[in-house]
């Protein structure tokens, strides 16, 4: 399939005479090796080793053979462009971290060779795909990068993607009732008896014997009942039975998380666009699955969390302690953050802070990082059952052992358990001489289950390893354990990744644990019960929260001198963004003295008697000594005392402005 690829504008001396004739790729081409190997020296060393180059070489030639040089140049670009605007970029998830090419240029940020990760498992050689690069951004920074791209390629060529919801039985149900007149209490009640993720016309139009085998125990009594219901003659069974015509049907559109379109003309040469409710750009009127299948480039930017959160524990490290970490270099085999994870004190820890996956980290005691990227795979549904003998294998209770010993190199570091996709893709090349292409095909109809692929491969598998010398009955074993856990196999180099961030907001916890839980809670201050269960964690720390307060808080969570939290104005429930800047702003001309002084520097436009009040009830104001109460006791000709302190600083600064004297 041919991918409509925006034109990237490429230096003048990478340009050649007849890239006309090609639409550019020749001087792409040249481009992105250039780039590539400016990179690789930086990643590897100067000259790059040798093995190295072969790889970077095998991979720029089958981007060259497949023609997706300029989606290379595209992504690095506004990657690059996001570093620049103080944008934290993720270290890569999904296939894409198998790419040296993409590590080179700083798309990635895992070494692919480190790791073993597999360029196939992301760009089949034998069979062209668009290859699919999903890049996480902070997700403060996110729109500054969309907003790049828009500039860079025009906003007619950039859009981002419409979503259509259908109609569920349930929502189906309560349209009809409504149609039809059933009463509220009615429709709600047939709503009510629709077993969960269920549908109407497989309810209604199967026998007994079907329903049996679909639904069991309440679920099948419900199912029972409405069919029955519905062959009546009544209000219900003809709401029933319109709700099935229903059912299905669009109900409503949205727009995709992080699906961005970019175009190589003028988006409306090509399909249609509307207008997005609440934002600037525009939006497909073609499906996510649409436009793909028309050749459209897809992007997808998406906002992590979780660098907002590490972003912010590096900027309260500097300015408490003076000290610039370079995140990306911190050591893997740093003592202090195996010991957290040892302890299984991973609350607040990015995908390791579930109790699960504490128990299991308590019993594992990872001491290497590919405990951690092992884990990550692990702990899902399926291979869970798995992890209590991969942990009895680390630890020398279970024997370690192979089918063959040539095995050991690629399983050696899951202790004989096959984990990741790519080491099927690895003992396939190595046992049965299987293409790279060739071994990524087994590794997609193995995950997936393709049942015509696999007898296809299976005899080429078997004839390939007693090629090699390896026996019958022992290949037909390793394919029988290939396909009942291939399926749970995981992807390593998304694993590789999120081990890696992991590892990341691991090593600040375990180094400068205030400044880590202070970003954690300005990064779910949303959430009341998230808050509370942090403040918990804190606590178990020894790490003192404080309340709020007016000379000391900053919008956000912060640390103070002596390694304590505070609460951050933001997270005060009905205080807003105007009244926390205009507070944070006047006390740069020095500390409230008392509230008098407090109250005749806040302008009333940014905190009115509301705000002001919810600041006093959350304790914002203790630091002046006045009881709470005091401020809200009435004064039968002014009302309370902030509304009489109110009236005062208006009058005051009103004074001031006019240079009149003040009876204040």
């Amino acid at each position: 399939m041919n991918v409509l690829l925006p034109a990237f504008e490429i230096p003048q001396e990478f340009v050649h005479a007849d890239d006309a004739a090609d639409g550019g790729k020749r001087g792409e081409n040249a481009y992105l090796r250039h780039l590539t190997y400016v990179g690789a020296t930086k990643r590897w060393g100067d000259p790059v080793p040798a093995e190295i180059a072969e790889r970077l070489d095998f991979e720029l030639e089958t981007i060259e053979r497949t023609g997706y040089p300029g989606y290379f140049l595209i992504v690095q670009d506004f990657c690059q462009a996001a570093r620049d605007m103080g944008v934290s970029v993720g270290p890569g998830r999904g296939s894409a971290a198998g790419s040296a090419v993409a590590y080179a240029t700083g798309i990635t940020n895992v070494d692919p060779i480190t790791y073993d990760l597999l360029f196939e498992r992301f760009l089949n050689p034998d069979r062209v795909s668009l290859p699919d690069i999903d890049i996480d951004f902070d997700d403060r920074g996110r729109d500054k990068v969309i907003q790049y791209v828009i500039d860079k390629y025009g906003s007619n060529q950039v859009a981002q993607i419409i979503t259509y919801g259908s109609m569920a039985a349930k929502s189906a149900i309560k349209d009809a009732g409504r149609a039809l007149d059933l009463p509220f209490d009615e429709a709600d009640r047939l709503t009510k008896s629709v077993p969960d993720n269920s549908s109407l016309p497989v309810i209604l139009d199967s026998d007994d014997v079907t329903i049996r085998e679909k639904f069991r125990n309440e679920d099948y009594d419900k199912a029972v009942a409405l069919r029955e219901m519905a062959k009546g003659n009544d209000l219900k069974a003809a709401t029933l039975l319109q709700a099935k015509v229903l059912e299905g049907s669009l109900r409503n559109t949205g727009i995709h998380a992080c699906g961005v379109i970019i175009t190589p003309s003028d988006i409306r040469e090509l399909i249609p666009v509307a207008t997005a409710k609440d934002s600037t750009m525009w939006t497909t009127q073609f499906d996510n699955a649409v436009v793909e299948s028309a050749g459209l480039l897809k992007m997808d930017f998406l906002g992590l969390k979780t660098l907002t959160l590490i972003k912010d524990s590096l900027e309260l490290v500097r300015k408490r302690h003076g000290i610039e970490i370079d995140i990306e270099a911190i050591p893997l085999d740093d003592t202090a953050t195996y010991e957290l994870f040892q302890r299984g004190d991973t609350v607040g820890i990015f995908q390791y802070e579930s109790p699960g996956m504490q128990k299991h980290l308590k019993d594992l005691k990872p001491t290497v990082f590919g405990d951690l990227i092992a884990m990550n795979a692990l702990y899902r549904p399926g291979p869970l059952e798995y992890i209590p003998s991969f942990i009895r294998r680390k630890h020398g209770t279970e024997p370690i052992t192979y089918d063959l010993t040539d095995m050991e190199e690629n399983l050696r570091e899951t202790y004989g358990i096959t984990v990741y996709q790519e080491q099927v893709m690895l003992l396939s090349q190595k046992l049965a001489g299987f293409t790279k292409g060739q071994a990524d095909m087994l590794r997609k109809a193995m995950g997936k289950k393709i049942k015509a692929v696999l007898d296809q491969m299976k005899p080429q598998f078997v004839q390939g390893g007693i090629e090699r010398g390896h026996a019958e009955p022992i290949l037909e074993k390793i394919w029988k354990d290939w396909e009942a856990f291939a399926s749970y196999a995981f992807n390593k180099s998304h694993s590789t990744c999120y081990a890696w961030i992991a590892y990341q907001t691991a090593y600040l916890k375990a180094h400068y644990p205030a400044e880590y839980m202070a970003a954690v809670l300005s990064n779910n201050m949303d959430n009341l019960k998230t808050v509370t269960q942090y403040m918990q964690e804190c606590k178990k720390q020894n790490i003192p929260v404080l309340g709020p307060d007016v000379n000391e808080s900053m919008s956000l969570f912060s640390v103070n001198q002596k390694g304590e939290i505070r609460f951050g104005l933001a997270a005060i429930k009905g205080v807003g963004e105007p009244a926390v800047k205009a507070i944070i702003e006047e006390r740069k001309n020095g500390a409230y003295d008392n509230m008098y002084d407090f109250f005749a520097r806040m302008d009333n436009r940014a905190a009115n008697r509301r705000t002001l009040e919810n600041l006093v009830l959350a304790g914002a104001l203790d630091s002046f000594q006045y009881d709470r109460s005091i401020y809200f006791a009435p004064d039968a000709k002014h009302g309370t005392f902030i509304e009489v302190m109110s009236q005062y600083a208006r009058a005051f600064r009103e004074s001031k402005n006019s240079a009149q004297g003040s009876l204040f």
